[in-house]
């Protein structure tokens, strides 16, 4: 099967290119800096040549989150009806669990994403993820610059990436199911608790700081929204495992 992945060069593209070619399938890497088929899907370069001849398309694409709607809505958009001028039979769309829950931008943009996918010209479906480990582990990179890490009153669901990708190659071999899937992780876990456990894993000195999130945010991760309580698929990697395992290979 010949599958291009939009995006397949990010921290979710990589590793479902990665197990989609383990599994023997053809797979084309797009993206702008892609050392073949390079794709740009706010303006549409490149896409005609690079579905040439795909059954399936993977989008696994991002953006800046300021500017993530003309990669994500309208630059879906493009690589739909692309699509659908080379053939393609299904269309992968990733997206997050929860977004149509949370008021914050980049989460209506894919909720938006998730509505130009169904009523597009392509039979879909939409894997749902929890936060990434890998995500969640920038963020405490990030805020830890400052020697602090912000323990959010919440939870969170983190599956590792690899973890995703096994699920969304899984879905992109299948058939189109025109509906969701979610995948997440092993655990909830509270944010606090997760920061606390990158910092021994990372041997990062960062006081744990308390903070509280007011209005709809704030509920949403105090109940849980961002959560999937029964999964289509779970995946093995604790948030805690994977952080050692990322210290360990950063120490060599």
């Amino acid at each position: 099967m010949r599958i291009a992945i939009a995006g397949g060069t990010g921290t979710l593209g990589r590793p479902v290119a990665a197990e989609l070619s383990q599994r023997g399938h053809e797979v084309r890497v797009l993206s702008r800096h892609a050392p073949e088929y390079q794709v740009d899907l706010t303006t549409g370069a490149g896409l005609a040549a690079a579905l040439d001849g795909c059954q399936v398309v993977v989008d696994a694409s991002n953006g800046p989150p300021r500017a993530a709607a003309a990669t994500l809505v309208t630059g879906n958009q493009r690589l739909l009806d692309a699509g659908r001028e080379a053939g393609v039979e299904h269309h992968v769309c990733v997206s997050i669990v929860g977004c149509d829950r949370l008021p914050v931008r980049y989460y209506q943009v894919k909720t938006e994403q998730e509505d130009v996918v169904v009523r597009g010209p392509v039979p879909w479906t939409i894997v749902r993820a929890t936060q990434f480990h890998e995500l969640v582990a920038a963020l405490f990179v990030a805020a830890a610059r400052y020697r602090l890490l912000p323990a959010l009153r919440g939870v969170l669901q983190p599956v590792a990436a690899a973890d995703a990708a096994r699920a969304v190659a899984d879905v992109a071999v299948g058939e189109p199911r025109r509906g969701r899937v979610e995948v997440a992780g092993p655990e909830v876990a509270r944010i606090g608790d997760l920061a606390a456990t990158w910092r021994r894993a990372a041997s990062r000195r960062a006081l744990l700081v308390p903070l509280p999130v007011p209005g709809r945010v704030g509920r949403a991760l105090r109940d849980g929204w961002l959560t999937a309580a029964r999964p289509d698929a779970r995946g093995t990697i604790t948030f805690a495992a994977w952080a050692e395992s990322r210290s360990k290979q950063e120490r060599l």
